[in-house]
């Protein structure tokens, strides 16, 4: 009979206990070194990454005005859009750690080569081409970094602090790395911050290079042959086209993106026509939204143990659908701050679940083309909002725009409440995950992995004195104990006893022999088994895993 999938239901928390589970949580990422490391990784990437477009909008500026910094953003948007998706493809071929490194240390050489062409005093164009390569190359650190982490973590809980560890990172760069990029560019040269953006992509790459080697870093699985340039862009599309909840993701996170890049533009008319303090009001409305953005990310890792993640991804979006009906209906200074910080607060839920539900939802060999179609096209809705909105302002004004902003958002979010709700019945931890995920064979496998093991399960039951195997049948199963106890036996000599927790029948799976020895339930035992296919297909899938399960059996042979 299989094991039930039905797991209890957890109490409610209350707030101080949910605020000690997200620290808890945060801690427990930050102090395990792989984790840290690529976190610390990502910081230095997203920072360098808003500095260095802050300097260069600068310059731009200077040499051709508006026009030429418009021109220039356009352009790269749209690259980086199209780029994407194809280039997401070597996630999924090559060591995730490989593509980090690669990607931040060319990154670290076209900014360097921008300095030698500013120093040089060499033609504009030259300059923005290297302006605009640097951030092409770096468009598979973000798709690289995701599929990475379920392989860094060891249990969905740590993954979803992870991702919330990112999302507040990210927050965070948003904030500070224009700040960073401004204020370098105000007190000393342009020269100056394209140096300090190479120092930050340096620094980056050196904290992935001492990710420990023996962390998995390949997408396992068996790999596809390398296809050509349209069908590795299509392939993330297709992937998610298959898999209808991966289609809910999409819809919500490119509606949600065609909102943030009509902010582009609203953040100055509010600025200008609702606060009144012109332009450099932007800048209050950015950090509004940043810190909504932390304090939204704590809350989302607080979450994580109330297994709400799509219902979360959903309210997410909901958030920057209903906070603009406030300033449709009495547009102030105290509505558009308002609105700005529950829009944060939600951009953080719709983060950090997106990717754990993507990670969750994908074949990990299929992870970095997934997350680069999502990457790329969260990247063109964006810039379709931002094109679109003065258009519509033109035509609506403010609160007739605001009103299409929140239909397109609202709608499709309402829609998708009771799918996220039957998705987030399927998505908890099935029974037998715990108890997997402390046998050594299969504690290196990704939290997604054991889960997907554990719901292959099967229950057994064995009355006192019944063998539950015998030594020379065919090896067919693996088995753990869950309540009772067993006595192992080889030609009738005692080997040992076992009890819950403890598991048998590696050996003749793995050495591909009959069984070695004869286990027979000592009192009634309740057990669950997992195939023969099944389970060397798990142990195989790592080298970390398979060493492992030999360990194992090295030290019941002798």
């Amino acid at each position: 009979m299989a094991v039930e999938t039905e797991p209890l239901e957890r109490p409610a928390r209350s707030g101080g206990a949910a605020l000690t589970d997200t620290w808890r949580s945060l801690r427990a990422v930050f102090a395990d070194p792989s984790l840290r490391r690529v976190q610390l990784a990502l910081a230095a990437s997203l920072v360098g990454d808003w500095a260095y477009s802050t300097a260069v909008t600068v310059w731009a500026y200077r040499e051709g005005g508006a026009p030429l910094v418009g021109a220039w953003a356009g352009i790269r948007l749209a690259l980086i859009a199209v780029v994407t998706p194809p280039a997401s493809a070597a996630v999924d071929r090559l060591s995730r750690k490989t593509v980090l490194v690669v990607s931040t240390l060319v990154r670290a050489a076209l900014v360097a080569a921008a300095v030698v062409a500013l120093l040089l005093d060499a033609p504009t164009w030259l300059v923005l081409v290297l302006a605009t390569l640097a951030p092409l190359a770096g468009c598979v650190f973000r798709p690289a970094q995701l599929a990475w982490l379920p392989s860094l973590t060891s249990h969905p809980g740590q993954l979803t602090a992870a991702n919330g560890a990112s999302s507040t990172i990210d927050s965070l760069a948003f904030l500070f790395g224009p700040a960073i990029g401004g204020l370098v560019v105000a007190t000393t040269t342009v020269e100056t911050m394209f140096v300090v953006t190479a120092v930050m992509f340096l620094a980056s790459a050196a904290l992935v290079m001492r990710i420990r080697a023996e962390v998995a870093d390949l997408a396992s699985g068996p790999t596809e042959p390398p296809a050509g340039l349209w069908r590795e862009m299509a392939s993330g599309f297709s992937t998610i086209g298959r898999n209808a909840n991966l289609v809910m993701i999409m819809v919500l996170i490119c509606v949600q993106m065609v909102v943030s890049g009509a902010m582009v533009v609203l953040g100055v008319v509010f600025a200008v026509e609702i606060l009144g303090v012109g332009p450099a009001g932007v800048g209050l409305i950015d950090a509004t939204l940043g810190a909504g953005a932390v304090v939204g990310g704590f809350v989302a890792i607080a979450r994580s143990v109330r297994n709400k993640i799509a219902l979360d991804l959903v309210s997410g979006t909901l958030l920057w659908a209903l906070p603009l009906l406030l300033v449709i209906a009495y547009p102030s200074p105290a509505t558009v701050f308002a609105m700005v910080a529950i829009m944060g607060f939600g951009l953080p839920l719709v983060d950090v679940n997106y990717a754990t539900l993507t990670m969750r939802l994908t074949p990990d060999r299929q992870l970095g083309r997934v997350f680069g179609a999502f990457e790329g096209t969260c990247i063109g809705t964006m810039a379709i909002g931002s094109a679109v909105t003065p258009y519509l302002l033109d035509q609506l004004g403010v609160r007739g725009t605001l009103t299409v902003l929140a239909v397109l958002v609202g709608v499709p979010a309402a829609c998708y409440l009771p799918r996220a709700r039957r998705l987030d019945s399927t998505l908890r931890p099935p029974p037998g995950t715990d108890l997997l995920s402390v046998i050594p064979m299969f504690a290196p496998l990704a939290p997604a992995s054991i889960e997907v093991l554990a719901r292959r399960l099967v229950r057994e039951s064995a009355a006192a004195g019944t063998d539950i195997v015998q030594e020379g049948e065919p090896s067919d199963r693996f088995l753990v104990i869950l309540t009772g106890s067993v006595e192992v036996t080889q030609g009738g000599t005692h080997l040992r006893y076992e009890g819950p927790g403890e598991f048998f029948g590696e050996i003749g799976l793995l050495r591909d022999v009959p069984r070695t020895a004869t286990v027979t339930a000592v009192e009634d035992t309740e057990l669950v088994s997992l195939s023969r296919e099944h389970f060397l297909g798990a142990v195989r899938g790592t080298s970390q895993s398979l060493s492992a399960a030999y360990d194992i059996v090295t030290s019941r042979t002798g």
